[in-house]
């Protein structure tokens, strides 16, 4: 069998642009997530024109979000527990879900079921009470974790969970980890 030389050179050629255009997309994914976390940067940065009246009054769900994350918040350094929803130990839902229960507001067990819940948002419109959504089984394409919006600070989207390692801590969404097994965020109140 004979090659022909100059069809040899094509298919090299074309196969290199193809190699080539394969490393471009690797780089267009990061630049997407440096698109995002500049784009939080821009939004979520506090207004420059600090010339302000009053405070607007607060609205009932105001104080319900704030009881709902001060209530998480005391669960901070309290260790993982599959399934727990006390002081002697927490996973993730059972944080979110003993948190919405303080405020009597039913939400599912499971981060699962809890996604489905709400309204479903953008992470410019992502404020504190929200909940976060991830994928952290590679393994299996299901949401299976749940943070709940404790703060935002430009560039960053902070959010109490309970992970299996740390127990419940803080973490930000901007982490690489935390923002490749991002799924969505909801809104329930």
């Amino acid at each position: 069998m004979s090659f022909n030389l100059p069809r040899l050179t094509l298919f090299l050629i074309l196969g290199s642009l193809l190699i080539s255009c394969g490393t471009s997309k690797t780089r267009n994914s990061k630049q997407s997530k440096e698109a995002i976390v500049t784009e939080w940067k821009t939004e979520l940065a506090p207004p420059q024109n600090k010339m302000n009246t009053a405070p607007p009054e607060a609205k009932p769900e105001d104080n319900r979000v704030y009881n709902i994350t001060s209530y998480a918040l005391d669960f901070k350094g309290t260790k993982y527990k599959y399934g727990g929803t006390t002081r002697d130990g927490m996973d993730c839902s059972g944080l979110v879900y003993t948190s919405f229960l303080k405020e009597d507001i039913a939400l599912p067990r499971s981060s699962r079921d809890m996604s489905l819940k709400g309204e479903r948002l953008s992470l410019i419109d992502v404020n504190i009470g929200d909940l976060l959504f991830f994928e952290t089984d590679k393994n299996k394409k299901v949401i299976n974790h749940v943070g709940l919006v404790v703060e935002i600070q430009p560039g960053h989207i902070l959010f109490i969970h309970s992970s299996t390692s740390r127990g419940v801590i803080i973490s930000s969404l901007a982490d690489n980890y935390w923002f490749e097994h991002f799924v969505m965020a909801r809104r329930v109140i």
